[in-house]
Parts: C-alpha cells; sequence; structure tokens
C-alpha cells in the first residue's frame, strides 16, 4: 500500500522496518541517518515513515554491488572523481581551501573562480569586456518582468553564438570564455547590462544600491555557494560538458537543473517558511505545529551536514553582526530558536540566503539568484575538468521491467 511522505511511524515500527534494534535506532538517530520529532504525548519520539523507508532502502541496496551502484545517485557511492571540492564537517573545501575561511578572508567570486579553474599565474577577468549586450539578446536581457532563470536560460544560448572559440580546448582560452561567461549569467539574473565589476557589487547595486554592508554579505554568499561537491546541478553540467558541448551548454545544463523545487526552489519554500511564521502571530507555536504534524522545515537541515551546514552558520554570523538590532532579524531568531527547539536541525545555506533577503526587504527571487550566480563558477569547473578528461558519462540501466513479449512471455 503506498504510503503517505508525512506518515509517521513509532521507534517500534521503525525497528520492524529497518530490522534493527532500539538502540540502533537511536544511534542512526545521532549520526543524522534519521530525524525525528516529538510524539503525541510529548515523551516518545517518532519517525517519517518516507525517512525509514529510504534508510531501509539504501540498507538492502548496500547487500549487494549491483544494487549498491543502482543507489549511487541517492547521494550514495561516488560515482566520479573530483580535485575541484570536498566536503567536511566545518567548511566545504575548495582545491583543499576553506571556503568558509575564504569568506572571513575577504575572497570575491572571481577569486573563487580562479580557485576551481585552476589558473594558477592567468587572471581571465582581465581579459576585454564588453559593457553591451548584443542586439539579438537585448530585449530579453533586459526584461525585468521574466523570472530570473528563465531570462538566462532564452539569452545565453544565443550569446554562445558570437563565441568564436567555443570549441577551442586550449585552457587559457576556455577560462576566458568562463569568465565572461560567469559575468553575463549574473548580469543576466539581474536584468543589468554587462558589467566588468566584482559580481557582488553588481548585484548589491541591483538590490540595495550604496549598502556597503549588504554587498558584504552577497560576496559571503556567493563565495560559499560557488561548489558543493557532485550536487544535481553539478552532475548535470557535467553530462552536458563530457559529449564536447560549449561551456555555455553546460551552464544552461545547470541553470535547468536548479530551477526544480528540490534543487533551487529550495530557497523559494525556506522564504514562505519565513513569512507563514510571521503571519502567523505565534512564529514558534507556528513551528512547533508543522513539525509535529511530520510536514518539514525548509531551510533547515542538510544529509550531508547532520550537525549543522557550515555555510549556513557563517551567513548567520555575519547578518547578526549587521542587522542583528533589525526587527526582522529577531523574527529569523525566533524561527532558528524555535526550529532547534522542536527538531534539532540547524538553519543550512538556502535558510540563511532566504532569511538574508528577509531581513533586507527583499522578495525572494534574490535569493534563488545569489545561488544561481554563485553556483556558476562550480558549474564551469566541473565541465573543464571533465572535458580535460575526455570522457563521456553514460552509466548503464538494471531494468527492472516486463522482460520482451511482455505477460505472455513471463507466463510462458
Amino acid at each position: 500500500m503506498p504510503t503517505s511522505d508525512n506518515e509517521l511511524v513509532t521507534a517500534a515500527e521503525a525497528c520492524r522496518l529497518l530490522g534493527i534494534s532500539t538502540a540502533t535506532l537511536y544511534a542512526y538517530v545521532s549520526r543524522g541517518l534519521l530525524g525525528s520529532r516529538p510524539g503525541p504525548d510529548h515523551r516518545s519520539r517518532v519517525y517519517l515513515r518516507a525517512d525509514v523507508d529510504r534508510l531501509a532502502q539504501r540498507k538492502r541496496a548496500g547487500r549487494g554491488a549491483a544494487r549498491g551502484a543502482a543507489q549511487s545517485l541517492d547521494r550514495g557511492l561516488p560515482v566520479l572523481e573530483t580535485r575541484i571540492s570536498l566536503i567536511r564537517p566545518d567548511s566545504p573545501y575548495y582545491r583543499g581551501q576553506s571556503a568558509v575561511a575564504a569568506v572571513r578572508a575577504g575572497a570575491t567570486l572571481e577569486d573563487i573562480a580562479r580557485l576551481l579553474w585552476d589558473c594558477g599565474e592567468q587572471d581571465p577577468f582581465a581579459a576585454p569586456f564588453a559593457s553591451a549586450w548584443p542586439q539579438r539578446v537585448q530585449d530579453v536581457a533586459g526584461d525585468a518582468s521574466l523570472p530570473p532563470i528563465e531570462r538566462a536560460l532564452a539569452c545565453i544560448p544565443l550569446l554562445a553564438l558570437d563565441v568564436r572559440q567555443a570549441f577551442n580546448p586550449a585552457l587559457p582560452v576556455r577560462r576566458e570564455i568562463a569568465a565572461t561567461l560567469l559575468r553575463h549569467n549574473a548580469a543576466l539574473l539581474v536584468a543589468r547590462a554587462p558589467d566588468a565589476r566584482p559580481v557582488h557589487e553588481l548585484l548589491g547595486d541591483a538590490w540595495r544600491p550604496g549598502d556597503a554592508d549588504f554587498a558584504e554579505l552577497v560576496r559571503a554568499a556567493l563565495v560559499l555557494c560557488a561548489d558543493h561537491e557532485l550536487n544535481v546541478s553539478a552532475f548535470a553540467a557535467r553530462v552536458v560538458a563530457s559529449t564536447g558541448a560549449h561551456l555555455h551548454a553546460t551552464v544552461c545544463a545547470g541553470l535547468s537543473a536548479l530551477s526544480g523545487p528540490r534543487h533551487g526552489g529550495a530557497t523559494m519554500r525556506a522564504y514562505a517558511l519565513l513569512r507563514d511564521a510571521l503571519d502567523s502571530g505565534d512564529p514558534a507555536g507556528f513551528i512547533a505545529s508543522r513539525w509535529q504534524r511530520g510536514e518539514d522545515l525548509p531551510g533547515f537541515g542538510h544529509v550531508l551536514y547532520p550537525h549543522g551546514d557550515p555555510r549556513g552558520a557563517e551567513v548567520l554570523r555575519m547578518l547578526r553582526e549587521r542587522r542583528g538590532d533589525a526587527p526582522a532579524m529577531a523574527h529569523v531568531e525566533t524561527v532558528i530558536a524555535a526550529a532547534e527547539e522542536a527538531s534539532g536541525q540547524h538553519p543550512n545555506i538556502d535558510g540563511l540566503l532566504a532569511a538574508l533577503c528577509f531581513v533586507h526587504d527583499l522578495p525572494a527571487a534574490p535569493a534563488l539568484v545569489l545561488f544561481a550566480a554563485g553556483r556558476s563558477a562550480g558549474w564551469l569547473a566541473h565541465a573543464q575538468e571533465q572535458q580535460a578528461l575526455g570522457t563521456l558519462i553514460r552509466p548503464r540501466a538494471r531494468y527492472t521491467g516486463l522482460p520482451p513479449g511482455g505477460a505472455d512471455e513471463e507466463a510462458g
């Protein structure tokens, strides 16, 4: 019988489904493999049936090599090697350097792009840069009524037509193309003309002109979002890059993957949580009630950071320093405290991008723009690394449907 994603089960039922003891169940919770929430009597704990089923499936998959491979694309076994980024509890690391430390050292997105692209002494951002859009994209590129991702997706393929060396394999050439593309993507996301300034200044002026503290927060968010190992959008970019496609196509692949509600849409849902909690009149009660009903808390928790997302923690630290006295920040703190009390979960980067916008009286869309503008550096790094390997990403499928001939042949 199909189950609801919000169906809750007791500890005894979770142990039965997983084939484990109560002690092992508690160990799974402490290691972040399974989440729990208060039961009806507030003394017992209950578990989401969907999470228990997912963990049981992964346990079964681990018992056989073929099944393990089949599950490896769901945050499971490694499927590709990379020198670009590494996820550790304290920070993502870009080619061995802490992203959190880079934020505190004042790094810009351009600095991180040079690092991720392994530029060495080359500065691809020093190449000549045109400050106007080609005629064929002018109208769409400047149309602020269009959604940001769709505007970028409409223009980037057309911009590729003017890149004369799009398929040149020389690394210096490809890095210069990537640098221009990173700037173009950022400008398209905010419907501005191409700009050679650092991306955080372009975005900061688009939303809050003259606010230096806000621009610093934008800089930090871009750096922290620049890459995150083999996430969905980076994998999509690598798959496209493995075909030999030009870099513009790989960024379009990343943007397309980011447009889904389970990837880039997380910032929108996190923003809605903050707004709904405010509108409820009782933010702490709203959060606790939502969790007890078996609903998730968008913007909180991360499967790869069971003890807290260091990217979110860094943005929160900076928000507290710069906007700690703002009434909107007090609301954010209330929601964070209530979520941690109810669920034990800490805010992740999606939640803090949403909070950054909420505290500065911006709508939800800029949170996604920050993610897309920053992550483009990582997409371009993965695309260049994949094309340097010269291999095609083409996994095999394990067929589980009817055999040829359908039911008649199966009966025979």
